[in-house]
């Protein structure tokens, strides 16, 4: 019958007395019991396999009448985005029934992979929604693997190490946490340990065997041993492998150097110091430092100061705030300031925004942000990305003097260091004073001598006297 239909459909469609017998046909085929209510139940025209036909096709009842003229593709189609949609409402998990899989997630626009660092939990432990499983370490950040649903983690599909993708599927969570055991991540679970053998199959195993007598063997001569060569007194001793250890780098700390050794093979890279009386900026903080809490809810520092420092300088030399890129010059006309953060796993260096329009109250509460989520390891890539010029705080870890290396694609560094107690001479006088070096790295290509000093003279002469802020002077 339905050959029929598709013949004449291919030749030029059907006719009023072809969708007649096609409909009675349809009732024969599949007849509908009529409904208690009174209102006639919906037939489907099925049209699978009959490209021709389906676009006739439409609903119908029993009667013959026609109930919807939506032909079935529409209809398909709201069925195929209906069942996308309940795809996509999961995108980094993939749910088949009692068992749920953990993928990577998506990790930022520049990041294409990353590196299992370590499994936070074991095989058979109970996770919640969104709970840490995993952690993939990346060239910037520590991605964690949050896990889709609440459940039991049956088996790692993973091992610590392995590069990942976005996507890829490194658990599997399930729901009911029926006949999962309790085992060590780094177990193979597909690997079982044989049985171990009874004593009396063991004994039985023996006797079975047959003895072999071995022949006796001649002995050979024994010769003297040699004594080992002496060194000579010229030849270095060199100290025994087994007191090395190989560890492979993380991929941040790969990052991190070559990003540095990048900088020191591109920049002229060129230091100038000075040092600064830190007296004036340290009763200031004495002083107010109560009520700035009790206002803000957060303490003052010293690296508000020197940063409301660094954008006075930068608003009057604006070449240290531009780049090279390639035969032109980018001049920058926003501040963004970063901030080096030393981290167990290494440096990172969050952004401080539009360093500018903000006062001392808002750039603490900005630094301490950034710097949780650096020691916590839960900052984002954006967060990271751009900054136009970079302050390194080297003084918190007593330091007294360094050259800091240019944070590509910048064009200098701030360094500060440790505040000392040193001697000076103040009007004709010898006094105590606290002193701190400051150091800036700048590209020699771009940045010349005089823009350096007098952008560092700038730091120097806000921090020594803070008034200078208010005046604009």
């Amino acid at each position: 019958m339905f050959g029929v239909i598709r013949r004449r459909v291919a030749n030029g469609g059907l006719s009023s007395s072809s969708s007649s017998i096609l409909r009675q046909s349809l009732q024969t085929i599949r007849p509908a019991p009529s409904s208690a209510s009174g209102v006639s139940d919906e037939i489907l025209t099925p049209a699978r396999g009959l490209e021709h036909v389906r676009k006739f096709s439409c609903l119908v009842s029993p009667r013959g009448k026609a109930i919807s003229s939506r032909p079935v593709r529409e209809v398909v189609s709201n069925m195929e985005l209906t069942s996308s949609k309940k795809t996509w409402s999961r995108p980094f998990s993939s749910d088949t029934g009692d068992l749920v899989d953990a993928v990577v997630p998506f990790m930022g626009e520049s990041i294409t992979d990353g590196t299992l660092a370590k499994f936070l939990k074991n095989p058979g432990d109970s996770v919640e929604v969104d709970e840490p499983i995993a952690q993939i370490e990346t060239d910037k950040v520590t991605i964690d693997v949050a896990s889709p649903e609440a459940g039991v983690i049956k088996e790692y599909t993973a091992k610590e190490g392995d590069t990942v993708e976005p996507g890829t599927k490194i658990a599997v969570i399930s729901k009911s946490g029926e006949g999962v055991a309790h085992v060590a991540p780094s177990e193979n679970i597909s690997k079982k340990a044989a049985p171990k053998q009874s004593a009396s199959q063991t004994k039985d195993e023996e006797k079975q065997k047959p003895k072999v007598v071995a022949s006796p063997v001649p002995e050979k001569p024994k010769t003297p041993a040699t004594s080992p060569p002496k060194r000579s007194a010229t030849e270095p001793q060199l100290p025994p492998k087994e007191r090395e250890r190989r560890v492979p780098m993380t991929r941040l700390r790969k990052r991190v150097a070559t990003r540095l050794k990048d900088s020191q093979n591109t920049f002229a890279m060129l230091t100038t110091f000075n040092e600064v009386d830190m007296t004036n900026l340290m009763k200031l903080r004495s002083d107010y430092k109560d009520a700035f809490v009790e206002k803000h809810g957060v303490k003052l520092g010293l690296m508000s100061g020197f940063i409301k420092a660094a954008v006075s300088g930068l608003q009057n030399q604006p070449i240290i705030n531009a780049v090279i890129d390639g035969d032109d010059i980018i001049y920058r006309d926003y501040v963004d300031i970063s901030i080096a953060v030393g981290t167990p796993k290494g440096l990172v260096v969050p952004v401080i925004r539009n360093a500018s329009k903000m006062n001392f109250a808002e750039i603490e509460k900005e630094i301490n942000t950034l710097a949780k989520k650096a020691n916590d390891g839960t900052i984002s890539i954006d967060e990271m990305a751009g900054g136009s010029f970079t302050i390194s705080n080297g003084g918190v870890y007593g330091s007294l003097l360094s050259t800091p290396i240019i944070n590509p694609p910048q064009s200098a560094i701030l360094g500060m260091h440790s505040i000392v107690s040193r001697p000076m001479v103040v009007g004709g006088n010898v006094v105590p004073r606290p002193m701190m070096y400051i150091a800036l790295t700048y590209d020699h290509r771009l940045i010349d001598g005089r823009e350096a000093v007098f952008f560092l003279r700038r730091i120097k002469d806000v921090v020594e006297d803070p008034r200078r802020l208010l005046l604009d002077v």
